[in-house]
């Protein structure tokens, strides 16, 4: 066997292949489709070539398939496909070649060539665990972006969760005073909104934390969480405003960076177990709190202060131009000393019976929020499945001038969203001080003007829209133009992988958003002999992906619902494809309903081909198609249902594949249907191809996760393969497209 740190071995290259181990862990983001469709590539690469490998993959659930340290021992090299964090410290003293999840499904063959001559991985030699120098390891995610998108992806619940709960009771129990919009004390709805204030509270943190978290694993966590703590607490560095999410990120990766330098300070053994528990958290934390108390935190003040007095000078100045300065200032940094210079100075002067200073923040402080929700709908597949629930969440908030609705997309994408943001912010300030805008209590957004606080309502709702439509158009603008440049990229073998601001799964042929959001408990083995034929079955609730060379003629095996397998035969004549199986695990007799995907298909719900010509047109006999089961209670509700999944992002997964999927209680238990079109039906592919296989999953809500899931895992899998999608498009008749489906298991 080749060393892993050495040279290639001089045999020759048939002969060390059939030696060559190979370990790879797969991920991305948000889903199940990425993660389980470059795991099944690699698998079949490998298995192709007579190699053997072990695949991890680490969807949503969690890692299924788990490399253990037998396994790391003995491998000769290590392939990392993934767009997220995955901690490579296991994998010390081996070859690791980390890329994007994409180039796992576009050419896992090159990767399998390219690992054999990887650098060998030392821990600690860059952020985020990153093995330096992956021989230009296609389109890897840097460290700093996977660092930054951890962070941001625990922050976002508590956007939305505080957000939400400030906006609702702001709604219900609050009303506008000169002090500004109040919630008395002592009411329900106070502490309804208390409690929406702690989510904002804990969110900066959060962000900081995890962003370190990233970087330097567990001991960066706390000193991460504090520095976001003080970093968001103006009063500790005499300063009326906090450094706001900006200054979260610069802590998060201040901590991040700080732990991995103390982690290299040789220290006595006996003091090596207290390390990362007390002494680096304890060293890190103080050292950290106390450079941004007294040396960044100066600066801030300054700012503030600063802005402050230049923003008095400008109140003789031409409205527009006042108005366009607030603006930019407000939509900056959502919370931070140049959004907190313009609102108070806006504030202060309605004392002093100067109320249009204030219309012009007012009309500003939604922009931000507005402008990325609307994005969100007007480009979905720049987004990720959560992002678009973000969105929708954000333009709730910012009917309530709940600014930090966009934080969000701020610190995922500041290069992009921060200029869309000031551009949208500028134009709504500017609009309002042309119009002469009032806005008597220091509070922004729509509901100001709802609830009478505002004069100059018409002219106010205009610069709120102008001002959102154009941060919208703009962003996705820019979002769009940075994708295309990164896929122009020379040698990156990946279309539309690892676009700053686009769904960091989205890939040519296989889109992310077609799945919605979470993890499948179905890991199904792969065996692979060269030829067509995929056996060595699991239980549905399997783990992982596993790829062994094996002899031709092998019996291939099928799951069933609860682990049951029903064995083809063994030896030179076992049959290609699999023995269909039953809900029970029983073989279809001949004259009974053959079933596969544990029952869930059967004769009833096969239609060698669609007659319609669109997708609405498409669903609608899709679901009539499993109304044959009689497992449909309403077929206009199932229609329905899946026609507000397809406005969420497309179900296309291209190469001429679409799923589309319903969770609605019209149908009263889990059913799953196929059906060919010879034409192709236009599904909004991200490859452009159309649909000419189309599979449709109905599932009860009360069966609606880890089974519909687990469904939707099992056929991404399986249609990775060519052939299995020929056999399926040269299938003659309904019945011996279900014998090829039974290959699904």
């Amino acid at each position: 066997m080749t060393s892993p740190a050495g040279p290639p071995s001089a045999e020759g290259l048939d002969d060390e292949r059939r030696q060559l181990k190979l370990l790879a862990v797969t991920a991305c983001p948000t889903g199940i489709a990425h993660t389980y469709m470059a795991a099944e590539k690699l698998a079949q690469a490998a298995a192709s070539r007579g190699i053997e490998m072990k695949v991890e993959t680490q969807g949503s659930i969690g890692a299924e398939n788990v490399l253990d340290d037998n396994d790391v021992r003995h491998a000769d090299g290590i392939i990392v496909a993934a767009d997220k964090d995955v901690d490579l410290s296991r994998f010390a003293g081996k070859r690791v070649l980390t890329v994007g999840v994409a180039e796992g499904i576009h050419h896992p063959e090159r990767l399998i060539d390219r690992v054999r001559s990887a650098p060998v991985y030392a821990p600690g030699g860059a952020p985020g665990g990153s093995a330096a120098g992956t021989a230009g390891g296609g389109k890897e995610r840097g460290p700093v972006y996977k660092a930054l998108m951890n962070g941001v992806s625990y922050m976002i619940p508590f956007v939305v969760v505080g957000g939400l709960l400030i906006a609702v009771s702001l709604a219900l129990g609050g009303h506008a005073t000169a002090k500004g919009y109040v919630i008395p004390d002592g009411t329900f709805w106070a502490h309804v909104n208390a409690i929406g204030g702690i989510g904002f509270q804990l969110m900066i943190p959060v962000l900081s934390g995890y962003i370190a978290y990233a970087i330097a694993d567990r001991p960066a966590l706390v000193p991460g969480m504090i520095g976001g703590w003080i970093a968001n607490t103006g009063a500790l560095y005499d300063s009326k405003a906090g450094a706001g999410f900006i200054g979260a990120i610069v802590t998060g990766f201040l901590a991040g960076c700080l732990v991995l330098w103390i982690k290299k300070v040789r220290v006595p053994r006996f003091v090596q177990p207290i390390m990362p528990i007390i002494v680096i958290p304890i060293v890190a934390t103080s050292a950290l709190g106390l450079f941004f108390v007294y040396v960044i935190g100066k600066p801030i003040s300054w700012v503030f202060e600063h802005l402050t007095s230049w923003l008095a000078g400008m109140t003789g100045t031409s409205a527009v131009l006042l108005g366009a300065i607030l603006g930019l200032m407000i939509a900056f940094d959502m919370g931070g000393p140049v959004n907190k210079t313009a609102f108070l100075f806006g504030a202060g002067l309605i004392a002093s019976g100067n109320q249009t200073v204030m219309g012009m923040c007012a009309a500003a402080i939604p922009v931000m929020p507005l402008g990325q929700g609307l994005a969100t709908l007007i480009r979905r597949g720049l987004y990720t499945q959560q992002e678009r629930e973000t969105g929708l969440a954000a333009l709730f908030m910012g009917c309530f001038g709940i600014s930090e609705g966009a934080i969000p997309f701020a610190a995922a994408r500041p290069a992009q969203v921060i200029p869309a943001n000031m551009l949208g912010g500028a134009v709504a300030g500017a609009v309002a001080g042309l119009a002469g805008v009032k806005d008597a209590v220091p509070h922004g957004g729509p509901i100001v003007a709802v609830l009478g606080a505002v004069s100059g309502v018409p002219m106010f709702f205009v610069a709120v829209g102008i001002g959102a439509g154009v941060t919208a158009l703009a962003t996705v603008a820019m979002v769009d133009v940075s994708g295309r440049r990164r896929r122009e990229v020379p040698d990156s073998g990946t279309a539309g992988a690892g676009v700053p601001g686009a769904n960091p799964s989205s890939t040519a042929g296989a889109g992310e958003s077609s799945v919605d959001g979470g993890a499948a408990g179905a890991g199904a083995p792969v065996v692979g002999t060269g030829a067509a034929v995929v056996g060595a079955g699991a239980p549905s609730a399997g783990a992982g992906v596993r790829a062994t060379g094996v002899g031709a003629g092998s019996g291939a095996v099928v799951p069933g619902q609860r682990g049951e397998t029903s064995a083809g035969g063994a030896g030179a004549g076992a049959p290609e494809s699999p023995v269909p199986v039953s809900a029970r695990g029983e073989s279809a007799a001949a004259g009974s309903p053959a079933e596969v995907l544990s029952g869930y298909l059967d004769e009833r719900t096969v239609r060698g081909a669609l007659e319609a010509v669109g997708k609405d047109a498409a669903i609608r006999e899709m679901a009539e198609l499993l109304a044959r089961s009689g497992r449909v209670a309403d077929v206009d509700e199932l229609v329905a249902t899946a026609l507000r999944r397809e406005a969420q992002g497309t179900t296309g997964l291209g190469e001429e594949i679409a799923i589309p999927h319903a969770k609605t209680d019209a149908v009263t238990a889990p059913v799953v249907g196929f059906a060919r079109s010879a034409e192709g039906v236009e599904w909004g592919s991200l490859d452009g191809t159309k649909a000419r296989l189309v599979f449709m999953i109905a599932v009860p809500e009360a069966a609606a996760g880890d089974e519909h899931l687990r469904i939707l895992a099992l056929l991404s899998r399986r249609l990775t393969d060519p052939g299995f999608r020929e056999r399926l498009l040269a299938a003659p008749d309904e019945r011996a497209v279900l014998d090829v489906l039974g290959e699904v298991g």
